[in-house]
């Protein structure tokens, strides 16, 4: 198969790393508007593997008709630049009969990416959205968990998500450094989070309901509601499942400062009129955070999928640390490869339906974990 992915950056870069290396894939082109960060990235990925199945393109991501373009004579391309241009990439796709998968990052975007479902399937094409960590990887969990408790039809008290990046040796003051795009970081503290309470869909504030989290080996800490990670969950177990949601993992202190900005209304898009220039306040905090929170620190990913009937509690477990040999960090390695497996899935028909592919339902849980596994990360299930 010949895949393409579009953006050179972190996840783009480590979704390319990761088709290259898989038996079953001819070609990678790693496409990006900074043509030199293509070159390089493609470079280093064929270095790595020692091959040249990575080469490199120029593309505006902008420019649905170049997209398209470059598109054919590719099976698959996985959208890795930031949500707004994601439905232009899926129309591009659809028009080239391409399969198309995506990282995600915004609720609004995500629904209109499945509106195309039915366009898309008259086509033979599949839509794939939110196929990173969380949603994605989480979703496809959450799923599998649902199968193995509830393989009666019956219903499921809850499903509880807990995931976060975080450095692997946090420092003071901020106990926090970037580990994905900052604009979608941001996202997910001002949008409101969807979730299911008594079986139905309810949405709450982001940055609420904080709780105490323990995992062995970590400090505690603490998991709040932000939005976007439970994707399509709470309209499909709406009715079958009582509480659904996904929160995030920081260390206490780190959640209690971006409460404060988050009060402050640091986050908004509304700009503000400071001497003769209008700014954002969101659009300074992005700035400032790229500042303060960047660093080339060693992470680690944290994940836990529990779901609970009758008073007993299924899980699935994983933490994954950056690797020292490669340099992907755990991040990249939990949403980029999540991404690249499904993405795989739906050009060699391990995945057969064509339209809107959901995480939850649509990705084999067992053959997904088997390939998690192929690639060093451990899940672990307990009941």
């Amino acid at each position: 198969m010949k895949l393409l992915v579009i953006g050179a950056g972190m996840m783009g870069s480590a979704a390319a790393y990761d088709m290259a290396r898989s038996a079953g894939v001819e070609s990678v082109t790693l496409a990006d508007s900074n043509s030199r960060l293509a070159k390089s990235s493609a470079a280093r990925i064929n270095k790595l593997h020692g091959n040249r199945k990575v080469r490199p393109a120029k593309l505006d991501a902008a420019n649905s008709r170049a997209a398209a373009k470059l598109m054919h004579g590719h099976a698959g391309v996985l959208s890795a630049v930031p949500y707004f241009f994601n439905v232009g990439l899926a129309k591009a796709a659809i028009e080239s009969r391409c399969h198309f998968a995506d990282l995600g990052g915004n609720n609004i975007v995500v629904r209109k990416t499945y509106a195309l479902a039915k366009q898309a399937a008259k086509r033979g094409v599949a839509l794939a959205p939110d196929c990173g960590l969380s949603p994605g990887m989480a979703s496809i969990l959450a799923g599998e968990l649902m199968r193995r408790v509830a393989s009666d039809g019956g219903k499921v008290d809850a499903l509880k998500l807990y995931v976060g990046g975080l450095p692997k040796d946090p420092k003071p003051p901020f106990f926090y450094h970037l580990v994905f795009s900052v604009n979608g970081l941001i996202n997910e503290f001002v949008e409101p989070a969807k979730i299911l309470r008594n079986g139905k869909i309810k949405e709450i504030e982001p940055l609420t309901e904080p709780e105490d989290f323990r995992m062995d080996s970590f400090d505690p800490l603490v998991a709040f509601h932000t939005s976007g990670g439970t994707s399509t969950m709470p309209e499909t177990f709406a009715g079958r499942v009582g509480e659904c949601f996904e929160k995030t993992l920081r260390y206490p202190s780190h959640f209690a400062m971006i409460r404060s900005l988050y009060d402050l209304g640091m986050f908004s898009s509304k700009k503000v009129k400071v001497g003769k220039i209008e700014i954002a306040p969101r659009e300074l905090t992005s700035h400032i955070f790229l500042d303060k929170f960047s660093s080339d620190a060693p992470d680690v990913c944290v994940m836990r999928i529990e779901a609970h009937r009758a008073g007993k509690v299924a899980a699935f477990n994983m933490v994954d640390y950056f690797d020292s040999r490669t340099k992907l960090t755990a991040m990249m390695r939990t949403t980029a490869w999540p991404a690249s497996i499904v993405l795989q899935m739906l050009v060699n028909g391990a995945i057969d339906k064509r339209g809107g592919i959901f995480q939850e339902t649509d990705v084999p849980g067992a053959l997904f974990l088997k390939e998690m596994a192929d690639r060093g990360i451990s899940i672990n299930y307990s009941s």
